[in-house]
């Protein structure tokens, strides 16, 4: 953990690296990945990124090595699709990695370039897929996902309920944050340390209350999540009871994820309260994920699909120069011979000049669209260099400069 907190700006050392062509930096809570594009000719690419990494943060190579994985060729490819398909998540099939690989690309701004844009891109349409085409997402992964779908069981929809949660540690902010993204608007939390519940409050709009409010609190929610720390109970059954006695007319919905439990037991007995705890939790999270267990092997297909298409396209990217060199040359001569035509005429009004200009680029779009097809599909198929040879020599472009 420590070490992966110090490479959060990885792309530093990349920027500066004559050898990287491209690079992408990928950082979340669980991973720090370092994707790039070596230039030609770079013998030890696993070598010269380590020594990227090491030089740029202060920290000996060797202590670095034993804390690395390292893919190259289409295994980068089929890396990433699963990282977005959510095979490679902490909890399997979990859906904010393909945001995150997504802002990545975007984040990376000018240093991804063709390739690996490509690459990134590729790897958001095997997450999409993979959850559009299977079931690696669609039921709860998380404790707090799981928490929100137990309430939803009790309750119905919760977009006009409102959502108490009673701690601030990294269960409480996550749930906290879920609640946010499920549309839920009237939200607060309550916590013993005022400071980390304005932090986390502050993330989502969210209101706040202190321990000694949480009677008040109680009154005021619908659905309550509990995640202290706390070794002994901090919501009492007369607490419980107290609240209900305010509201009457609405159930209250309490999730316990705390062990030790965070509310007394006995408030499971109390009249319009709905009291889960971790056992609860656990039996719905051992079914969904013995539910997304079952499609990993069809997330597993889709993956490879993504990788056998991006691994066609990217040996298109060899022969995009000599279209766009082709492009450039027909370009070239349909303007001259427009104009040499147009010279001929006697004269030519407006609209005529722009009906010849638009043929002719209509005819040269047509023309050049069977070939340039015909390029991209041989070289995707690993044929660049023979038949980009042919296209140079049959349309007199000549070879391409030596860098």
């Amino acid at each position: 953990m420590e070490l992966r907190e110090r490479f959060g700006t990885l792309g530093v050392g990349a920027e500066r690296c004559p050898e990287v062509s491209e690079h992408v930096v990928l950082s979340t809570c669980y991973r720090v990945e370092l994707y790039a594009l070596l230039a030609d000719g770079v013998v030890d690419a696993r070598g010269v990124l380590i020594s990227v990494l090491a030089d740029a943060h202060g920290i000996d190579s060797a202590e670095l090595v034993d804390h690395l994985y390292v893919h190259s060729g289409d295994d980068v490819a089929r890396h990433l699709s699963r990282v977005a398909a959510g095979l490679d998540s902490l909890v399997l099939g979990e859906a904010e990695i393909l945001g995150q690989v997504r802002d990545a690309l975007e984040c990376a701004g000018r240093a991804a370039g063709p390739a690996l844009s490509l690459l990134f891109r590729s790897a958001v349409t095997a997450g999409r897929r993979a959850r559009a085409e299977t079931a690696i997402g669609t039921r709860p992964g998380t404790a707090s996902s799981m928490a929100i779908s137990l309430a939803e069981g009790a309750l119905g929809e919760l977009s006009d309920r409102r959502a108490l949660v009673v701690g601030a540690g990294r269960v409480g902010r996550q749930t906290l944050k879920t609640f946010a993204q499920r549309g839920i608007e009237q939200l607060a939390i309550a916590n013993r340390t005022p400071e980390r519940s304005s932090d986390a409050a502050a993330e989502v709009g969210a209101s706040r209350y202190s321990l000694d409010e949480l009677g008040a609190a109680l009154a005021w929610a619908d659905v309550v999540v509990t995640a202290t720390s706390s070794e002994t109970p901090v919501v009492g059954v007369e607490l419980v009871r107290d609240a209900i006695a305010e509201r009457p007319e609405r159930p209250l919905v309490v999730v316990d994820l705390a062990v030790p439990a965070d509310v007394a037991r006995e408030a499971a007995g109390l009249e319009g309260v709905s009291l889960f705890d971790v056992d609860d939790l656990r039996a719905g999270l051992d079914d969904a994920l013995a539910e997304r267990l079952r499609e990993v092997p069809n997330v597993e297909n889709i993956v490879e699909e993504e990788v056998d298409a991006f691994g066609r396209r990217f040996r298109e990217l060899d022969v995009e120069p000599l279209v766009a060199a082709l492009r450039l040359r027909a370009e070239a001569i349909r303007k001259q011979e427009v104009e040499r035509a147009l010279s001929r005429l006697d004269e030519v009004d407006p609209e005529t000049a722009e009906q010849l200009d638009r043929l002719s680029r209509s005819l040269v779009t047509k023309l050049l669209h069977e070939p340039t097809a015909r390029l991209r599909e041989r070289a995707g198929q690993g044929d660049a260099d023979e038949v980009a040879a042919a296209v140079r020599e049959l349309f007199g472009l000549g070879t391409p400069r030596e860098p």
